[in-house]
């Protein structure tokens, strides 16, 4: 018998993240009977993951809409599903372009626990915001002064201060800042240190406008609303995928059966046979098991890409605390170190200085209701150490920052949790970044189905989604939902047949 086709088609998503969801949402939707999701952990979302802290939600993962105005498909679901607050739904709101970069204005404290005032802070944070600007327009020129952000920042940060006429203290201050704003677009970036991100893709990325705002109920609750609109029983939890056998002609079980060009074979044995598989895993877990994930190998090029192709950690430290010791007013405490003369964003010592590449705390709560809630970020390798530490030696090194920045030895957090994404088995990371070296060709690369154009074999047995696969908008959910509805399309338009006369209305990709 022949394989099966159109609307009956087996269709098997690796992932149910909410590029996995989106997918799975746009071909039932389209009329497609046999779709699957096989999911490796006990939960649905992905690197979307709330949960209660303190008496309010934190965000253990992805935590704004980055850009939420109408051009952003997650910003219009929550607002279908009405799960934002009027400000963040606002046309107002939606009309502000803040370039990517929520327009929170930080207080800074030295380590030797002052409060630093805007004439060292501003003149400092304008340099960098500046530069960082310029960095971005290297993209389509085939210019590219230096090989990443990081060497380009550097040299040029260097030779706009030496024309500073500050005495020595306020020009180590300055310093100081701008250390500490790198360590910032590390945790941006996903990277361990901007001296690894490409400087002539880095302006690939692109923004949308709109003040970034988050759901009052946590992110997690757009994925229980996603997850409404699919049949029952579609999720296979706790199913990791072993390998993906494709270009062959299987036959499951009886000799009737219809042949199929690939099978699931998942960890506990299990083989689920398909038309087409959609993987929407992480670039992470594609990097550590690409050689084996599928069978035959991935073609050299695309796994070339997977590994040019940069995936960092950046992590969060929640901390609550029994009343807050920062102003009403305040929405970020950053952190600048006096000891940073020279401009770094990785520590010379992961295991002894792993705090230092702390930028700086965020207020994620601060009223009697929700509790007083802070959120530290950190990125890179430091990050990564720190997921091996205990919950008590996090708390202790933590807390003995804030005391020595605040100049107050009686902050005590009442509790500490964080996130641990390298440790994730099923990530192995936060999310992509183009490294040096790296090009938007190989997010097209990584992105392409398997077998490639020009095979005589059956097409769009194997399809990439996910953030990593999205040109423009990698490293946010918008970008993973967009790809798993452009694969989504790929198959529509695929098993479709045109209405005669009409041509292929599902054509555009």
């Amino acid at each position: 018998m022949a394989m099966q086709a159109g609307l009956d088609a087996h269709i098997v998503i690796v992932g149910c993240g909410i590029s996995g969801i989106g997918a799975a949402l746009k071909l039932t939707q389209h009329g497609f009977k046999n779709v699957k999701i096989l999911e490796a952990s006990g939960r649905s979302g992905g690197r979307i993951k709330s949960t209660s802290f303190g008496n309010g939600i934190v965000e253990i993962g992805a935590n704004w809409i980055h850009g939420p105005s109408k051009e952003n498909p997650v910003f219009r679901l929550a607002c279908e599903h009405k799960l934002l607050d009027d400000k963040s739904m606002s046309e107002e709101n939606q009309a502000v372009d803040v370039g990517g970069h929520p327009p929170f204005v930080p207080v800074f404290y030295s380590s030797s626990g002052k409060r630093l005032g805007p004439e060292i802070v501003e003149p400092a944070s304008q340099l960098f915001s500046s530069l960082l600007k310029n960095s971005q327009e290297f993209f389509g020129t085939e210019i590219e002064p230096y090989p990443s952000v990081g060497e380009y920042m550097k040299k040029e940060i260097m030779h706009h201060t030496a024309q500073w006429k500050d005495d020595a203290e306020t020009k180590r201050l300055k310093m100081a800042i701008l250390s500490t704003m790198l360590k910032l677009e590390c945790s941006i970036c996903g990277s361990h240190s901007m001296d690894l991100v490409g400087l002539g893709s880095f302006g690939s990325y692109q923004t949308l406008p709109g003040i970034d705002c988050t759901f009052p109920g946590g992110y997690e609750s757009l994925i229980h609303a996603m997850m409404k609109g699919l049949p029952q029983g579609i999720v296979s939890y706790n199913t990791p995928v072993k390998c993906v056998h494709w270009n062959g002609s299987f036959r499951p079980t009886q000799p009737s059966e219809p042949t199929y060009p690939v099978v699931v074979e998942c960890e506990n044995g299990e083989i689920v046979p398909a038309d087409h598989v959609i993987v929407t895993v992480s670039l992470g877990y594609l990097k550590q098991y690409c050689q084996t994930f599928l069978n035959p190998p991935l073609p050299l090029h695309k796994a070339h890409s997977i590994k040019r192709m940069g995936f960092g950690t950046n992590n969060k430290i929640f901390l609550e605390f029994e009343k807050p010791f920062w102003d009403p007013s305040c929405q970020v405490i950053s952190l600048a170190w006096e000891d940073e003369s020279s401009l770094y964003d990785a520590t010379p010592d992961v295991k002894k200085l792993w705090v230092k590449k702390l930028f700086g705390f965020t207020v994620q709560h601060s009223d009697e209701r929700l509790g007083h809630v802070l959120c530290g970020w950190i990125a890179g390798h430091e990050s990564e150490y720190m997921e091996e530490l205990s919950d008590a030696e996090v708390k202790e090194s933590v807390t003995e920052v804030l005391r020595r920045f605040i100049g107050d030895s009686t902050i005590t957090p009442k509790r500490v949790f964080r996130s641990k994404w390298h440790s994730d088995l099923y990530t192995k990371g936060s999310y992509s970044y183009l490294s040096v070296g790296c090009s938007i060709s190989d997010i097209d690369n990584i992105g392409q189905p398997l077998p490639l154009p020009g095979s005589n074999s059956r097409p769009f047995q194997v399809l990439f989604a996910g953030e990593a696969t999205h040109p423009s908008f990698y490293s946010t959910t918008h970008g993973a939902l967009l790809s798993g509805w452009r694969e989504a399309d790929r198959l529509i338009s695929y098993s479709t047949p045109s209405v005669p006369g009409t041509g292929n209305l599902n054509s555009k990709l």
